[in-house]
């Protein structure tokens, strides 16, 4: 199982770049940048609420997890 993140799909939607989520949640670039191409390995409770509540959305919106089962043959 991982645990992905949907903010890229969610800045699409809403037509944000990495620097106006950078500028609007006050979270760092670099937080931003490697939630937006999936690539943290963590993320803090203050985190996940500054985004939830930039693109008022539940938790649910923004993590996902992938069950990726390899199928044995």
């Amino acid at each position: 199982m991982k645990l992905n993140c949907r903010l890229s799909t969610l800045m699409g939607q809403h037509r944000l770049s990495i620097q106006d989520v950078h500028e609007r949640t006050k979270l760092s670039r670099t937080t931003v940048s490697n939630l937006y191409n999936d690539k943290a390995t963590r993320i803090n409770y203050e985190t996940i609420e500054k985004l939830c509540a930039l693109f008022d959305c539940e938790i649910a919106e923004l993590l996902y997890i992938d069950d990726c089962k390899k199928e044995k043959k």
